[in-house]
């Protein structure tokens, strides 16, 4: 059957308005956030619900059409742009928008896979509650999309990732049935994880229609500071000397004075006039006169204190990441890898010296309490990108730690794949997208799982 046919038959599921083909309109959705990672397609496919999303995947099965998940496209490693020289569609979630009545008593809410995260975030605030995760592209990313990458962000060191907060899940599997898990229930101990099993997935075993997410009470009283640091270390001593205190830490962030003068170049004004080598960015739920308490007992020498949303303290360090492609000739490098916790000044001290060698400029940040840096590297010659990539990866790997902290690993990690797995855990990984997904349908080449296996037709 000629592509055409295809999709005329796609075009009987969702209708003709949501088979996009005019390369101006698809545009957007074949170039990932970076603009590193461009792929091919035969249309962007949009059903309105499950069981359109069913009928897609089996019509995209039987013609051997590689079917690529999308929710926001806000990915940083290629995992949400299809495929290049493979027949595929890419399957928006955007469509799938609805929201249930929050269950109060139950701290527990549905949500369709194309929800993005600030409506989300807005109708739980309405009842009350509050949602456990939070990013800066919180307008554009979807629920369902920090499902498939297990999104980490800001709260992880209180609330834990995406994982933690699914308690149920809808997903359509590659032969088109849907499976559902949707108890609120926060013990049910019966057979395989299968919603933990698909969180982190990458739209490798099943696209996720829907998901049913744990709530947590709204912080009733925060208080937020940039404290002044010497390195890594002694952010982590000050973090230490807040947790001794009594007081509960509900973000944690770490900044260099590279940063700032990079964000002061572009219009932002510092925390400080004379910048210190690093920026210790903690919110805490607590009244703001226990955080001056617990900052001066740990030794800060200079901090700026903020009570509430602290939303000027924090426009510092969500400033970073479009201050930072904007600011690069090149694609930027972006590798969000994680080490222990003691290991945070060796790897900014590792990559320094690399970033010098290849001619580019270091601007780390990160998640300090996780351990997780965001290493950003600038005017890279994209010939040498890849080099450079192994390089630092490498390093992180020496360092005890791990290629993909909260990122995924999508179509730019996979050749790195064994400096954080064992042959043994990939081989159990490709044992399960086997048994998932025997045609490889889903998301081919992502986690360096397998392409599609034709079905002996045509398209």
């Amino acid at each position: 059957m000629p592509a055409a046919g295809l999709l005329d038959d796609l075009a009987g599921i969702v209708g003709g308005a949501h088979v996009l083909t005019d390369p101006a309109i698809t545009a957007g959705y074949l170039t990932d956030w970076t603009g590193r990672w461009t792929g091919d397609a035969l249309a962007v496919v949009r059903p309105g619900n499950t069981a359109e999303v069913a009928g897609v995947v089996r019509r995209c099965a039987e013609s051997g059409v590689a079917i690529c998940p999308q929710g926001g496209n806000t990915g940083l490693v290629g995992g949400s742009v299809p495929p290049v020289g493979m027949p595929a569609v890419v399957l928006s979630t955007a469509r799938l928008d609805w929201i249930d009545d929050v269950d109060v008593p139950g701290r527990a809410v549905g949500a369709g896979a194309g929800v993005p995260l600030a409506r989300l975030e807005r109708r739980v605030h309405a009842a009350g509650l509050a949602f456990g995760v939070d990013l800066a592209a919180r307008d554009s990313a979807t629920v369902g999309g920090m499902v498939a990458t297990n999104a980490g962000g800001i709260h992880v060191v209180r609330y834990g990732s995406m994982r933690a907060q699914v308690l149920g899940i809808e997903a359509v599997l590659a032969s088109g049935e849907v499976l559902r898990r949707w108890r609120p229930l926060r013990k049910d101990n019966v057979g395989y994880d299968l919603p933990g099993l698909l969180t982190g997935s990458e739209g490798t075993l099943a696209v996720i229609t829907g998901v049913l997410v744990r709530l947590v009470p709204q912080l009733r009283r925060t208080a937020s500071a940039i404290a002044a640091v010497d390195h890594p270390a002694a952010a982590l001593r000050v973090l230490t000397a807040i947790e001794e205190a009594g007081l509960v830490v509900c973000a944690a962030e770490l900044m260099i004075r590279r940063g700032m003068d990079l964000l002061a170049e572009h219009g932002h004004r510092r925390p400080f006039a004379d910048p210190p080598p690093y920026l210790l960015l903690v919110t805490v739920e607590a009244a703001g006169a226990d955080l001056a308490a617990a900052l001066e007992a740990a030794g800060v020498a200079d901090a700026v204190l903020e009570e509430g949303s602290a939303a000027q303290l924090w426009a510092v360090r969500e400033a970073h990441t479009e201050i930072i492609a904007r600011a690069s000739t090149t694609p930027v490098v972006k590798l969000d890898v994680s080490v222990p916790l003691p290991a945070l000044g060796d790897l900014i001290d590792a990559v320094d010296p690399l970033a010098a060698e290849f001619g580019a400029r270091h601007i780390p940040f990160g998640h300090l309490a996780d351990g997780n840096l965001h290493v950003n590297l600038l005017d890279v010659d994209p010939a040498r990108a890849d080099e450079l990539t192994d390089r630092v990866l490498r390093a992180v790997a020496g360092l005890g730690g791990s290629i993909s902290a909260e990122h995924g690993v999508g179509r730019a990690k996979v050749p790195w794949l064994d400096l954080s797995r064992s042959l043994a855990d990939l081989a159990a990984m490709r044992a399960v997208k086997s048994a998932l997904d025997p045609r490889g349908t889903l998301n081919p080449g992502v986690l360096g799982m397998a392409s599609v296996t034709p079905p002996g037709r045509g398209l």
